[in-house]
């Protein structure tokens, strides 16, 4: 039986600035699935992330009522517990329901944003073509390197010698790590309360 384990928790404040902060929150994923490139994985996603994720799947399946995201109050107030974990419950749901529906399932952008730490400009890129590599690389790198995309700026600054003597097969030559804890993830799948 297949299955698809979907946690939204640990929100955290992030400082953009001195003015500006924003919410982020861990998306933890363990699955058997096969439409899964990575069976475990966590990222951290802030709500316009999540607000662009439901554009474009909705966008790309017009035919399909996709669920609600918690609703964006202009009374939200990032220092009340109560107002963060109501939004943390709600983008659960939503991710949920949303895997459950195969067809969402097989869009591509929806695997770059729960296994990924890319940008919506980056899934975009990738998702069309223009990047020098295709979904299931951002994933399994993102998974065994722990780090963003894209890498090649950082091979180019490596100079060129460099950049040739290293491969990126090579770091893990005994297969893919256990990235929800490389990630600082928690390791199991404990409920939040």
């Amino acid at each position: 039986q297949e299955f698809v384990t979907v946690l939204v928790r640990d929100p955290r404040i992030q400082k953009e600035d001195s003015w500006h902060s924003y919410i982020d929150y861990e998306i933890f994923i363990h699955t058997n699935s096969i439409c899964f490139t990575r069976k475990t994985s966590c990222v951290r996603r802030r709500y316009r992330e999540f607000v662009w994720l439901r554009q474009r799947l909705q966008s790309n399946a017009v035919l399909i009522q996709l669920p609600e995201l918690p609703s964006k109050t202009p009374f939200f107030n990032m220092n009340n517990p109560n107002h963060v974990d109501h939004r943390r419950q709600g983008l659960q749901e939503f991710l949920e329901k949303i895997l459950q529906d195969a067809l969402l399932l097989s869009d591509s952008r929806l695997h770059l944003f729960l296994q990924t730490q890319l940008s919506p400009e980056d899934m975009e890129a990738c998702v069309s073509g223009q990047t020098k590599y295709s979904v299931a690389d951002a994933i399994l790198s993102f998974a065994s390197l722990n780090r963003r995309f894209p890498i090649e700026d950082e091979e180019r600054k490596k100079g060129k010698n460099d950049a040739d003597s290293d491969s990126e097969s090579s770091s893990s030559g005994l297969g893919p790590s256990d990235d929800s804890i490389s990630c600082g993830c928690k390791a199991s799948p404990a409920s939040e309360e």
